[in-house]
C-alpha cells in the first residue's frame, strides 16, 4: 500500500475550503463567526495549514454545512 501523505491531505482541504469560502463571497472572519469562533485565526491558520494547524471532522461538518457543500468536496 502507498504510504498516505497526511500533510498534503490536509493542505488540500485547507485550499479547498479557501476556494469554496471565496465562491460563496465569505471571508475567513464571516466563516469564523458562523463557526462559532469571535476570531479569524482558525480559519486562517487552518485554509494554510500553518503551523500544522488543520480543520477536524467537526469544522468540515460544520462548514460544508455553511457553504452548501458536501464534506467529500474538501478532500482530495
Amino acid at each position: 500500500m502507498e504510504e498516505i501523505n497526511i500533510d498534503n491531505i490536509y493542505k488540500t482541504i485547507g485550499q479547498n475550503v479557501a476556494k469554496y469560502r471565496k465562491e460563496a463571497g465569505l471571508s475567513q472572519l464571516e466563516l469564523s463567526l458562523k463557526l462559532g469562533y469571535k476570531s479569524v485565526s482558525i480559519v486562517a491558520t487552518a485554509e494554510r495549514y500553518y503551523n500544522k494547524k488543520h480543520f477536524n471532522l467537526k469544522h468540515l461538518y460544520k462548514i460544508a454545512y455553511i457553504l452548501n457543500k458536501k464534506v467529500c468536496d474538501f478532500l482530495p
